[in-house]
């Protein structure tokens, strides 16, 4: 079942301005409502097929890097991500745009942009040092190639049917 919030948020982002909608607008001015009906039709379906398509690609490319990734060797001198790496990822993660907007849409109007970004920050810090430092710990127990194999073809294979899942789920 469909929590209210979720809602509020479909009608508050699809009522907004934003391209779909001048576009819509414009070609009601144009051409009339009843001529502008395939153009809405295509824009709810478009939408609709990109959330598939967009979470379900995001989550088998992730899947495939994680299945390609080894223990980093001495030979290739790996380094983790650079913090404009990680920023870069960030523009490309629907996850972390998602989480973005929701918290800038649904809090900053009451509370203000700046403490909101101040207690996101500080909820956030935690919560992603707990992932890192598992990570870490974890990887201590991973040191042999085939030990650190199989874990990332879990990790991979897990995302793999958690699409799956999802695409099922949508087409029942």
């Amino acid at each position: 079942m469909l929590d209210p919030s979720f809602f509020s948020y479909v009608t508050v982002m699809s009522i907004t301005p934003g391209p779909n909608n001048l576009l819509l607008a414009t070609s009601g001015v144009n051409f009339g409502l009843r001529r502008t009906l395939p153009m809405i039709s295509g824009v709810r379906l478009g939408c609709l097929l990109q959330t598939a398509l967009a979470g379900c690609a995001y989550l088998l490319w992730l899947s495939w890097k994680i299945w390609r990734a080894g223990a980093p060797t001495q030979r290739e001198k790996a380094q983790p991500m650079t913090i404009a790496g990680a920023i870069g990822f960030q523009a490309l993660n629907p996850k972390a745009w998602l989480m973005a907007t929701n918290v800038a849409l649904l809090w900053s109007a009451q509370s203000g942009l700046l403490p909101v970004m101040l207690g996101f920050a500080l909820v956030n810090l935690p919560c992603v040092v707990i992932w890192a430092a598992l990570g870490d710990r974890l990887g201590l127990h991973l040191q042999t190639p085939w030990k650190r194999r199989l874990f990332n073809s879990v990790m991979a294979l897990s995302l793999v049917a958690t699409t799956l899942w999802m695409l099922a789920d949508a087409l029942r």
